[in-house]
């Protein structure tokens, strides 16, 4: 256990051509993202578990669009933090790079990572029932607190994967690929009990890649991981592309 990289990680990661980074709401919290459970006001009467259901939306589409519009409000105020820039050097550095993310708040996009596979959506963006179309947030009318696509009049719904859903299946399959192709996989800030996501850790630990976490405290995968670096991903990533430019300018 160490608050920072092995030099058996920095060998590899300054040699490899392919890396996939897998992240959670450890992140995003570090940024100022709440976990939207047990909050202040209103919504502290509800759990996510309750709301974020299509029974829930279908049953009273208006409550749902208020705390989503609630979510949206506090997320567009939070910025991406140092451990999502260091992601976007880190890419920089990497011939095949790629954010597999089970955040659905947008940092990683605009910190300026240019691959980012969202299982679980994106809250910015939107698409209608009836007929798929996707809707931006410009282009959502709130009528009597529930949206209404443009081009058909059905009903407009958050573009997130919600509780019972299935994970969307081209972003599954692109994680799936970014996985197995892994030579260096970090797991960052997720708890790793969250299936499907869960399984790609080990998934690509299987297929030869050295699996790296990165997190404050252990999880159920610590044991499995060839190495773990406890700390928040705010000072563990950034101190560890700093590794990596130094081992470069010792090279050149």
């Amino acid at each position: 256990m160490s608050a920072r990289p092995s030099a058996e990680l920095l060998r590899r990661l300054s040699r490899v051509q392919c890396v996939t980074v897998f992240t959670g709401a450890g992140m995003s919290v570090e940024s100022g993202v709440p976990t939207f459970r047990g909050k202040e006001g209103i919504w502290s009467k509800f759990r996510p578990e309750e709301l974020a259901t299509m029974d829930a939306f279908l049953r009273n589409p208006k409550l749902v669009w208020e705390w989503y519009a609630h979510r949206r409000s506090i997320i567009a105020d939070v910025q991406p933090n140092a451990g999502h820039r260091a992601l976007v050097e880190l890419e920089q550095m990497t011939k095949e790079f790629a954010v597999v993310t089970q955040n659905i708040d947008n940092l990683h996009r605009r910190a300026g990572s240019k691959t980012v596979i969202e299982l679980h959506g994106n809250i910015e963006r939107n698409y209608c029932l009836d007929c798929s179309r996707p809707h931006t947030g410009g282009e959502v009318v709130l009528e009597e607190g529930v949206p209404h696509c443009q081009r058909c009049g059905g009903r407009v719904r958050p573009d997130v994967v919600w509780f019972g859903e299935m994970l969307p299946e081209e972003e599954w399959e692109a994680a799936v690929r970014a996985t197995t192709a892994a030579e260096v996989f970090l797991s960052v800030g997720t708890s790793g009990v969250v299936y499907p996501a869960a399984s790609l850790p080990l998934m690509a630990k299987r297929s030869g890649a050295y699996l790296v976490e990165v997190n404050t405290e252990p999880t159920p995968m610590t044991a499995s991981v060839d190495e773990y670096l406890e700390g928040r991903s705010g000072e563990i990533l950034p101190q560890l592309v700093e590794a990596l430019r130094l081992k470069a300018g010792r090279r050149s």
